[in-house]
Protein backbone atom coordinates (compact mmCIF):
# COMPACT_ATOMS: atom_id res chain seq x y z
CA UNK A 1 0.00 0.00 0.00
CA UNK A 2 2.44 2.91 -1.40
CA UNK A 3 1.44 6.20 -0.28
CA UNK A 4 2.70 9.73 -1.06
CA UNK A 5 2.62 13.01 0.76
CA UNK A 6 3.24 16.53 -0.99
CA UNK A 7 2.81 19.94 0.45
CA UNK A 8 1.17 23.39 -0.84
CA UNK A 9 1.99 26.49 0.89
CA UNK A 10 2.18 24.66 3.83
CA UNK A 11 -1.16 22.75 3.46
CA UNK A 12 -0.12 18.95 3.30
CA UNK A 13 -1.69 16.38 1.94
CA UNK A 14 -1.85 12.73 1.11
CA UNK A 15 -1.87 11.32 -2.74
CA UNK A 16 -4.08 7.75 -2.32
CA UNK A 17 -3.76 6.12 -6.07
CA UNK A 18 -5.86 3.53 -6.20
CA UNK A 19 -3.72 1.36 -8.47
CA UNK A 20 -1.24 1.42 -5.47
CA UNK A 21 -3.63 0.91 -2.64
CA UNK A 22 -5.33 -2.39 -1.30
CA UNK A 23 -7.45 -0.82 1.98
CA UNK A 24 -10.28 0.59 1.81
CA UNK A 25 -10.76 4.20 2.02
CA UNK A 26 -13.29 4.57 4.96
CA UNK A 27 -14.16 7.80 6.93
CA UNK A 28 -12.22 6.26 9.88
CA UNK A 29 -9.40 5.03 7.71
CA UNK A 30 -9.18 8.63 6.58
CA UNK A 31 -8.91 10.33 9.92
CA UNK A 32 -6.68 7.63 11.22
CA UNK A 33 -4.37 7.93 8.12
CA UNK A 34 -4.89 11.97 8.67
CA UNK A 35 -4.18 11.76 12.47
CA UNK A 36 -0.35 13.52 13.27
CA UNK A 37 -0.25 11.09 16.15
CA UNK A 38 -1.76 7.85 15.25
CA UNK A 39 -1.24 7.92 11.05
CA UNK A 40 0.76 9.82 8.68
CA UNK A 41 -0.58 13.24 9.22
CA UNK A 42 -1.95 15.04 6.55
CA UNK A 43 -4.78 18.34 5.74
CA UNK A 44 -6.23 15.93 3.40
CA UNK A 45 -6.65 12.64 1.03
CA UNK A 46 -6.23 13.24 -2.74
CA UNK A 47 -7.85 9.88 -4.11
CA UNK A 48 -7.14 8.88 -7.72
CA UNK A 49 -6.95 8.06 -10.74
CA UNK A 50 -10.45 6.69 -9.91
CA UNK A 51 -10.42 3.47 -11.05
CA UNK A 52 -13.35 2.57 -13.72
CA UNK A 53 -13.42 6.42 -14.34
CA UNK A 54 -14.63 7.59 -17.92
CA UNK A 55 -12.32 10.34 -17.35
CA UNK A 56 -8.50 9.32 -16.94
CA UNK A 57 -7.64 11.61 -14.44
CA UNK A 58 -10.54 11.56 -12.13
CA UNK A 59 -10.02 12.60 -8.61
CA UNK A 60 -11.87 13.24 -5.10
CA UNK A 61 -11.17 14.99 -2.12
CA UNK A 62 -11.35 14.08 1.73
CA UNK A 63 -10.79 16.18 4.26
CA UNK A 64 -8.82 15.30 7.31
CA UNK A 65 -12.37 14.58 9.60
CA UNK A 66 -13.45 12.03 7.06
CA UNK A 67 -15.91 14.12 4.92
CA UNK A 68 -15.71 14.79 1.01
CA UNK A 69 -15.04 18.25 0.05
CA UNK A 70 -16.20 19.45 -3.14
CA UNK A 71 -13.01 21.12 -4.22
CA UNK A 72 -9.86 21.75 -3.46
CA UNK A 73 -7.37 24.61 -4.81
CA UNK A 74 -3.84 23.09 -3.03
CA UNK A 75 -5.27 19.19 -3.08
CA UNK A 76 -5.74 19.84 -7.31
CA UNK A 77 -2.29 21.34 -7.67
CA UNK A 78 -0.96 18.66 -5.20
CA UNK A 79 -2.91 15.67 -7.48
CA UNK A 80 -1.99 17.76 -10.39
CA UNK A 81 1.90 17.45 -9.26
CA UNK A 82 1.96 13.44 -8.48
CA UNK A 83 0.23 13.11 -12.28
CA UNK A 84 3.18 14.57 -13.70
CA UNK A 85 5.89 12.47 -11.36
CA UNK A 86 4.32 9.15 -12.03
CA UNK A 87 3.45 9.42 -15.80
CA UNK A 88 0.22 9.96 -15.80
CA UNK A 89 0.42 12.73 -18.42
CA UNK A 90 1.94 13.96 -21.27
CA UNK A 91 2.30 17.81 -21.57
CA UNK A 92 2.02 20.70 -19.27
CA UNK A 93 -1.40 21.17 -20.06
CA UNK A 94 -3.95 18.78 -19.20
CA UNK A 95 -6.81 18.44 -17.02
CA UNK A 96 -8.49 16.57 -13.92
CA UNK A 97 -11.92 15.77 -13.28
CA UNK A 98 -13.23 16.26 -9.74
CA UNK A 99 -17.11 16.82 -8.71
CA UNK A 100 -18.61 16.80 -11.99
CA UNK A 101 -16.12 19.90 -13.22
CA UNK A 102 -13.16 20.01 -15.34
CA UNK A 103 -9.81 21.91 -13.92
CA UNK A 104 -7.74 22.97 -16.36
CA UNK A 105 -3.80 22.61 -15.63
CA UNK A 106 -0.77 24.15 -16.56
CA UNK A 107 2.35 22.97 -15.44
CA UNK A 108 4.55 26.20 -15.54
CA UNK A 109 8.37 24.84 -15.20
CA UNK A 110 10.09 22.02 -15.49
CA UNK A 111 10.09 20.71 -12.35
CA UNK A 112 6.57 21.10 -11.82
CA UNK A 113 7.14 23.28 -8.70
CA UNK A 114 4.62 25.96 -9.78
CA UNK A 115 0.88 24.87 -11.39
CA UNK A 116 -1.69 27.28 -12.58
CA UNK A 117 -5.26 25.79 -12.67
CA UNK A 118 -8.37 26.77 -13.91
CA UNK A 119 -10.22 26.81 -10.79
CA UNK A 120 -13.75 27.51 -12.49
CA UNK A 121 -16.33 30.86 -11.99
CA UNK A 122 -16.64 32.88 -8.68
CA UNK A 123 -20.64 33.04 -7.43
CA UNK A 124 -21.98 35.28 -4.76
CA UNK A 125 -25.64 34.21 -5.30
CA UNK A 126 -27.31 32.78 -2.63
CA UNK A 127 -28.31 29.56 -4.34
CA UNK A 128 -25.11 29.03 -5.48
CA UNK A 129 -23.25 29.29 -2.14
CA UNK A 130 -25.72 27.97 -0.41
CA UNK A 131 -27.03 29.90 1.93
CA UNK A 132 -30.15 30.30 3.71
CA UNK A 133 -32.70 33.56 3.39
CA UNK A 134 -34.15 35.38 0.25
CA UNK A 135 -32.25 35.09 -3.28
CA UNK A 136 -29.96 37.66 -3.58
CA UNK A 137 -25.91 38.53 -4.36
CA UNK A 138 -24.76 38.22 -0.32
CA UNK A 139 -21.78 40.83 -0.69
CA UNK A 140 -20.50 43.03 1.89
CA UNK A 141 -23.94 41.71 4.00
CA UNK A 142 -24.55 42.21 7.88
CA UNK A 143 -24.81 38.80 9.44
CA UNK A 144 -24.67 37.87 13.18
CA UNK A 145 -23.00 34.78 14.35
CA UNK A 146 -22.99 34.30 18.11
CA UNK A 147 -22.29 37.62 20.27
CA UNK A 148 -20.50 39.01 17.02
CA UNK A 149 -21.78 41.12 13.92
CA UNK A 150 -20.17 41.29 10.71
CA UNK A 151 -20.14 42.08 7.17
CA UNK A 152 -19.71 38.96 5.36
CA UNK A 153 -19.49 38.41 1.44
CA UNK A 154 -20.30 34.64 0.89
CA UNK A 155 -19.25 33.25 -2.32
CA UNK A 156 -18.75 29.77 -4.29
CA UNK A 157 -15.92 28.81 -6.09
CA UNK A 158 -16.91 24.55 -6.13
CA UNK A 159 -17.46 24.63 -2.42
CA UNK A 160 -18.86 26.99 -0.11
CA UNK A 161 -16.94 30.87 1.56
CA UNK A 162 -17.78 33.08 3.92
CA UNK A 163 -15.23 36.40 3.55
CA UNK A 164 -15.04 38.96 5.92
CA UNK A 165 -12.18 41.71 6.09
CA UNK A 166 -11.51 42.62 9.48
CA UNK A 167 -8.43 44.46 11.88
CA UNK A 168 -6.87 43.32 14.21
CA UNK A 169 -5.37 39.50 14.70
CA UNK A 170 -6.46 37.37 11.93
CA UNK A 171 -5.34 34.44 12.80
CA UNK A 172 -6.74 34.36 16.46
CA UNK A 173 -10.21 35.75 14.87
CA UNK A 174 -9.96 32.41 12.61
CA UNK A 175 -9.27 30.54 15.18
CA UNK A 176 -12.01 31.73 17.66
CA UNK A 177 -14.75 32.90 15.20
CA UNK A 178 -14.36 30.22 12.52
CA UNK A 179 -15.89 27.26 14.18
CA UNK A 180 -19.47 28.92 14.76
CA UNK A 181 -19.34 30.75 11.26
CA UNK A 182 -18.67 27.08 9.94
CA UNK A 183 -21.36 25.60 11.16
CA UNK A 184 -23.86 28.36 11.23
CA UNK A 185 -27.69 27.88 9.75
CA UNK A 186 -27.45 30.49 7.36
CA UNK A 187 -25.00 27.73 5.77
CA UNK A 188 -26.84 24.09 5.04
CA UNK A 189 -23.28 22.87 3.83
CA UNK A 190 -21.04 24.47 6.53
CA UNK A 191 -18.90 26.75 4.99
CA UNK A 192 -14.74 27.87 5.07
CA UNK A 193 -13.91 31.05 6.38
CA UNK A 194 -11.37 33.43 5.88
CA UNK A 195 -10.41 36.95 7.91
CA UNK A 196 -9.19 39.59 5.38
CA UNK A 197 -6.98 42.36 5.20
CA UNK A 198 -5.71 44.73 2.05
CA UNK A 199 -2.10 45.42 2.11
CA UNK A 200 -2.24 47.69 -1.50
CA UNK A 201 -4.69 47.29 -4.35
CA UNK A 202 -3.43 43.80 -5.59
CA UNK A 203 -2.56 42.31 -2.00
CA UNK A 204 -4.69 41.04 0.34
CA UNK A 205 -3.95 38.92 3.29
CA UNK A 206 -6.24 36.16 4.73
CA UNK A 207 -5.96 33.59 7.45
CA UNK A 208 -8.31 30.55 7.19
CA UNK A 209 -10.93 28.46 9.27
CA UNK A 210 -11.13 25.52 6.69
CA UNK A 211 -14.48 23.52 6.40
CA UNK A 212 -13.96 19.74 7.73
CA UNK A 213 -10.15 20.53 8.70
CA UNK A 214 -9.96 23.40 11.30
CA UNK A 215 -7.34 26.48 11.09
CA UNK A 216 -5.03 25.72 7.89
CA UNK A 217 -2.16 27.66 7.04
CA UNK A 218 -3.43 28.20 3.20
CA UNK A 219 -6.26 27.08 0.79
CA UNK A 220 -6.27 27.86 -2.86
CA UNK A 221 -10.40 27.80 -2.79
CA UNK A 222 -9.88 30.07 0.12
CA UNK A 223 -7.22 32.68 -1.86
CA UNK A 224 -9.39 31.89 -4.78
CA UNK A 225 -12.51 33.69 -2.79
CA UNK A 226 -11.04 36.36 -0.57
CA UNK A 227 -9.62 37.57 -4.09
CA UNK A 228 -13.10 37.43 -5.64
CA UNK A 229 -14.35 39.70 -2.26
CA UNK A 230 -11.70 41.62 -2.28
CA UNK A 231 -12.51 42.68 -6.17
CA UNK A 232 -16.21 42.64 -6.01
CA UNK A 233 -16.50 45.08 -3.33
CA UNK A 234 -13.79 47.42 -4.78
CA UNK A 235 -10.82 46.83 -2.69
CA UNK A 236 -8.90 45.14 -5.08
CA UNK A 237 -8.10 44.66 -8.72
CA UNK A 238 -6.97 41.75 -10.90
CA UNK A 239 -4.46 40.33 -10.24
CA UNK A 240 -4.34 39.70 -6.67
CA UNK A 241 -1.44 38.00 -4.31
CA UNK A 242 -3.14 36.17 -1.84
CA UNK A 243 -0.59 35.92 1.37
CA UNK A 244 -1.32 32.86 4.22
CA UNK A 245 0.34 31.02 6.67
CA UNK A 246 1.59 29.13 4.65
CA UNK A 247 3.07 31.43 1.57
CA UNK A 248 1.44 33.50 -1.14
CA UNK A 249 -0.32 32.21 -4.19
CA UNK A 250 -1.48 34.74 -7.32
CA UNK A 251 -5.49 34.94 -8.22
CA UNK A 252 -6.49 36.62 -11.78
CA UNK A 253 -9.88 36.98 -12.62
CA UNK A 254 -11.44 37.84 -15.71
CA UNK A 255 -14.46 39.69 -16.51
CA UNK A 256 -16.90 36.84 -16.06
CA UNK A 257 -15.35 36.06 -12.66
CA UNK A 258 -14.08 33.09 -14.14
CA UNK A 259 -10.70 32.05 -11.74
CA UNK A 260 -7.21 31.32 -12.45
CA UNK A 261 -5.05 29.80 -9.34
CA UNK A 262 -1.06 29.62 -9.28
CA UNK A 263 1.28 28.63 -6.62
CA UNK A 264 3.42 25.91 -5.83
CA UNK A 265 3.79 22.52 -4.85
CA UNK A 266 6.63 20.20 -3.66
CA UNK A 267 6.92 16.46 -2.70
CA UNK A 268 7.51 15.50 0.63
CA UNK A 269 7.85 11.81 0.54
CA UNK A 270 6.88 8.22 -0.29
CA UNK A 271 6.67 5.10 1.36
CA UNK A 272 5.17 1.75 2.48
CA UNK A 273 2.10 2.00 4.52
CA UNK A 274 1.72 -0.60 7.24
CA UNK A 275 -0.90 -2.72 5.79
CA UNK A 276 -2.41 -3.23 9.92
CA UNK A 277 -2.96 0.60 9.81
CA UNK A 278 -6.28 1.57 8.19
CA UNK A 279 -6.90 -2.03 9.50
CA UNK A 280 -6.96 -1.58 12.83
CA UNK A 281 -9.64 1.14 12.82
CA UNK A 282 -13.12 0.74 14.40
Amino acid sequence: MDIFKYQALGNDMLVIDPARFAGPLTPAAIRRLCDRHFGVGADGICFGPLPGHSHPRAMRFFNPDGSESEKSGNGLRIFARYLWDHGYVAGPRYDIWINNELVGVEVKDDSAGVIALQMGRLSFASADVPAGGPAREMVNEPARFGPAEWRITAVNIGNPHCVIFADGNLAELARTAGPAIETAALFPNRTNVQFARVIDRHTIEIEIWERGAGYTLASGTSASAAAGAAVKTGRCESPVEVRMAGGAALVEIDADWRVTLTGPVAAVFSGRLARELPGTID
